[in-house]
């Protein structure tokens, strides 16, 4: 897939856009309750290890990516080296999923991170999401295990520099 896609810092004037993105079926089965989502990602917006971006593609603003220093609050993942982050995402427009943009973004993010000097970036979707462990093996990551997250089981994925 040949787009470009940009990633541009939140702002609190994307808030409505994350609230109605969490409310979306297809986003709520895997992010769970929108209201708390929407507190959690809106209440992160403070948080100096985590960046968070809206993803698009064009004009048009699409999903949401984050990205993280691996912390206390995800210690589980093991140990990794210094520097490492770890993605979350969704996309949050019907239309835009099942096209290639969850693979193609994913790899076109990792490539600019690892190039900017992240020695490693991780993840972690939830085993049974079918369509987001594909993505991210499309976009080269590979499966390094299961892990306890304050979520519930997931599967640590991997991509090295």
């Amino acid at each position: 897939m040949a787009t470009d896609y940009a990633f541009r810092s939140m702002t609190t004037a994307d808030l409505p856009l994350i609230r109605q993105w969490l409310a979306r079926p297809h986003v709520r089965e895997w992010w769970g309750d929108p209201s708390e989502q929407y507190e959690l990602v809106s209440g992160d917006l403070d948080e100096p290890a985590m960046d968070q971006f809206i993803v698009s593609a064009g004009s048009n603003d699409f999903g949401y990516l984050q990205c993280y220093d691996l912390t206390a609050w995800n210690s589980g993942f093991g140990e990794h080296p210094r520097g490492t982050r770890g993605i979350d995402l969704f996309i949050g427009e019907p239309d835009m999923i099942e096209r290639g943009h969850g693979s193609a973004l994913i790899r076109a993010f990792a490539d600019e991170r690892l190039r900017n000097g992240a020695p490693r970036i991780v993840t972690d979707p939830d085993p049974a999401n079918s369509r987001a462990v594909r993505a991210y093996e499309k976009a080269g990551f590979e499966k390094a295990g299961m892990v306890d997250t304050p979520d519930g089981p997931a599967l640590l994925m991997v991509r090295n520099a």
